[in-house]
């Protein structure tokens, strides 16, 4: 976008810039995954030190432990390091499992990023602080386990880790089958590996994790959601996830819309998600302050916005 020295338009082509922009991102969108695995599977590590890099290995790795460790619970001998690294490798084979441990890692630097910048607290945003407060028990209660299910996360992210507990249903799901497929050698191993993965499926609740609790915190909020879409007051987890219920979007991809490649995307999301044009202009002033609208924007409506978000060939 949209500098305009650098993208000239006009009321009329307001149309034909955000296409442009929105092709531009969509496909840097579709190399990140095949250039990331290269980069998290390779050996020379020192050369690729980039520190979302490292993120999405830590998170890896720690998927795999927890993995593991659910075998040795259940009578399985303690497995070796190239056993979890094996098991690590295979995880990141998952094309869906590795994009959300990637938009994780990006999640973490733009709370990072924003709370240097913007003295956003990475836990406690103004709307959480009103929800908290609030008379209604249900919301009060809500409000809570999210604030501490967000400062679980925070702590995790500090240690590149990730609970297996806080993976979305399908991944969790996918991780799942990965090691029974992985533990099938013998009779007795494929045995332990169902009694393991029998537990894991039990004290799994999609809806407790911390991206439930949004979900739930967020659509129980109904129009008062639209407070969580300023990042100063709804931070930036609140930020992300209703971002994605009101633009229709994967979280995944509109945590990825963030990124500086991705402005049009952004653009449309927030304007699709019913900010007006002068709402959205605050959020680029607060993501990306060099960063300016096209002339005309304001023209776009949010059903137009949403047409031309869904026209775009990543889904993420």
């Amino acid at each position: 976008m949209i500098d305009k020295t650098v993208h000239p338009a006009s009321g009329e082509n307001v149309e034909a810039v955000l296409r442009d922009e929105l092709a531009r991102g969509d496909a840097m969108a579709e190399t990140v995954l095949p250039i990331l695995r290269h980069l998290v599977a390779a050996e020379d590590s020192s050369v690729f030190s980039d520190e979302i890099l490292a993120r999405v290995r830590g998170m890896l790795a720690d998927l795999a432990g927890s993995l593991l460790g659910a075998l040795n619970e259940g009578g399985q001998q303690a497995q070796s390091a190239a056993e979890a690294e094996h098991l690590a490798s295979a995880l990141m084979d998952n094309p869906a499992l590795l994009s959300h441990v990637h938009a994780l890692a990006l999640e973490w630097h733009l709370t990072e990023r924003m709370q240097a910048r913007l003295a956003i607290d990475p836990v406690v945003s103004p709307l959480l602080q009103r929800l908290i407060a609030s008379s209604d028990p249900a919301v009060q209660g809500l409000a809570m386990t999210f604030l501490a299910a967000q400062a679980r996360w925070c702590q995790a992210q500090r240690r590149m880790m990730l609970p297996l507990r806080e993976l979305p249903s399908d991944l969790f799901h996918a991780a799942l089958l990965t090691l029974r497929a992985l533990s099938i050698p013998t009779p007795e191993m494929a045995d332990k590996a169902a009694q393991a993965e029998a537990a894991l499926r039990q004290s799994y609740d999609e809806g407790a994790s911390r991206l439930g609790l949004a979900s739930r915190l967020i659509m129980g909020l109904g129009i008062e959601a639209q407070a969580a879409l300023s990042l100063a007051d709804g931070g930036v987890a609140l930020f992300l996830t209703t971002l994605s219920l009101g633009s229709g979007q994967l979280r995944d991809a509109a945590v990825l819309s963030t990124h500086k490649a991705q402005v049009a995307r952004l653009a449309l999301a927030l304007r699709a998600a019913g900010l007006e044009a002068s709402a959205v202009e605050e959020q680029f002033l607060a993501l990306h302050p060099d960063v300016t609208l096209p002339p005309g924007f304001d023209r776009i409506g949010p059903d137009f916005a949403a047409a031309l978000l869904s026209s775009g060939r990543y889904s993420g």
